[in-house]
Order: structure tokens, then sequence, then C-alpha cells
């Protein structure tokens, strides 16, 4: 089994002074991760509201954190060479003194994509992308040199110095819940499969179909931990028992959203992940 660990999330617009805030109650409080987003533009009805560069904003996280490991929730494959994500996650992860939890998936807000000229394509097309720019990131974090040749990325005799501070590299969270691509990719690379919400039973349902590409490739699935994004609700009861119910299904890591009044929303929660952590299974 693996352990119960929390971590906090603001994935909305916000300040500086706000991001920071939270920064700080996730690591005085003892939470064992903290996530930002990966945006160009605000998510809802107003896109034009302040979002700030997710890797930019990850390197401010490992100055201003101590204890608590950092990651983006995750971030968009399309956004980025593979290259250039290798090396800003190196990069945050030397800044973090080896904090850094590497989350990634294909993409999918389509707008951003076309304000920027960027190429969107089908869910096949950006499936495509994301399982060649696994490898290639991999590659460049343990290997010399690295060559490669894609439909969609090409590499001849890539230097990527330094390497992560983490043996062998920063754990990876693959995020999405495509059954046949996304799960397989998760199957072959992930540390940790992240589904960005849903219920317990959805989880369940997608976890199996994890479990199935494991034995497909000859891979333990325990060696994936399960996680789960939740929208901290109103009441804490509420998120005690959802929490409850996540866990009766195998995840054993929680991104928890905070929303409105996000600071006091996420004191609040830091008050009760005593609790939390007592809903392990015993």
């Amino acid at each position: 089994m693996h352990p119960l660990r929390f971590g906090l999330k603001l994935s909305q617009a916000a300040t500086l002074d706000t991001l920071m805030a939270i920064w700080r109650v996730a690591d005085d409080s003892g939470f064992d991760h903290c996530w930002n987003m990966d945006h160009f533009a605000s998510l809802g009805p107003d896109d034009s509201l302040d979002i700030f560069e997710a890797w930019s904003l990850l390197a401010g996280m490992a100055a201003h954190t101590s204890h608590t490991r950092i990651g983006c929730s995750v971030s968009g494959n399309t956004y980025r060479h593979p290259a250039v994500l290798a090396k800003a996650a190196v990069t945050v992860d030397h800044l973090s003194g080896g904090r850094l939890e590497f989350g990634i998936g294909a993409g999918w807000a389509e707008n951003e994509h076309t304000m920027f000229g960027l190429p969107f394509g089908t869910a096949g097309d950006r499936a495509d992308r994301l399982e060649e720019a696994l490898p290639i990131i991999r590659l460049l974090w343990t290997e010399s040199r690295t060559t490669f040749t894609g439909k969609h990325y090409q590499l001849l005799d890539a230097v990527a110095e330094p390497k992560p501070t983490q043996s062998p590299h920063p754990p990876i969270w693959i995020g999405g819940v495509g059954r046949r691509r996304t799960l397989r990719v998760a199957a072959e690379h992930a540390a940790v499969w992240n589904s960005p919400g849903g219920t317990p039973q959805q989880v369940s349902e997608l976890s199996a179909v994890l479990d199935r590409h494991c034995a497909d490739i000859g891979r333990d699935p325990s060696e994936i931990r399960r996680s789960v994004q939740i929208r901290v609700p109103e009441t804490l009861d509420g998120l005690q028992d959802q929490v409850r119910g996540f866990v009766a299904v195998g995840v054993t890591e929680f991104i928890l959203i905070v929303t409105a009044d996000p600071v006091a929303q996420a004191e609040r929660v830091a008050d009760i992940l005593p609790r939390l952590r007592a809903l392990a299974p015993t």
C-alpha cells in the first residue's frame, strides 16, 4: 500500500500574493505537495484574467517553499517542445532541491492553441505527440546524448545537462482519462496516474483499464499510484466523505483544489489534515 498524500492546488486566476500565501500554507502545514496549472488564458467565461506562466511560477514556488513537493497539474505537452519542457523541469528540480513532481498531459484548451497558432489537431494527434514526448524527456534526463526521429519531434545528438537531482528522474504524473491512449501511456511511463475529477466509481473503472494496459506490457500495476483532483466543498465533512470514497477504490494521492476565498479555505483544510490522513486503510 502506498501512503495517503495530500496536496493543495490553486487553479484559477490569482494575484502573486494569493499564490504565495497558498504555498506558505502548504509548506507550513505539512501538505505533501503543492500545485499550479498550465494555461495561457484564464478558464471560464472571461479568458482575459491574469494568468502567470506555469514553469516560471514553479521556479518561484521552489524559492518560496522548503518542504512541500511542487508540481504542475498538469503541464500541457502541446505548449512546448519536449526538450524545452525537459530543461525547464530540470531547472525547477535543482532550484527546489529535488522536490519536483513532473505532471504532463496531452493538452485540451483549443482556444489557447488558436490564439497562438499552435497545432491542436484531433485528440489522437495530441495523444501521438504525448507518446513521442515522454520517451524524449526521459532520454534527455538520463542519457548523455539523445537522437530521436518521430512524426512530430526530431532530435539529433542532443545534449541536456545537468541531469535531474532525483534519480533516475522526477516522478512522472500523467493526467487524463483517455482509455485507449492516455492510460496506455500512463502504463508505460507514469509513477502516478491523475484523474482530473469524477466519482469514485468512474475513477475505479478507469483504474481497472490502467491495470489492463499494465498487464499488456508486463508492468506491475501496483507501481503506479492513483490520484484524483477534488474541488474542496463548502463543508469539510463533505471533503472527508469524498476522500473516504476514493480511498476505498485505491486512490492514495489527492490534489485538493481551493477556489472561493482560497487562502482561508486552504487553512481550513490544513486544520483537518490529520483527520484526512487517518482515513488510510489499516
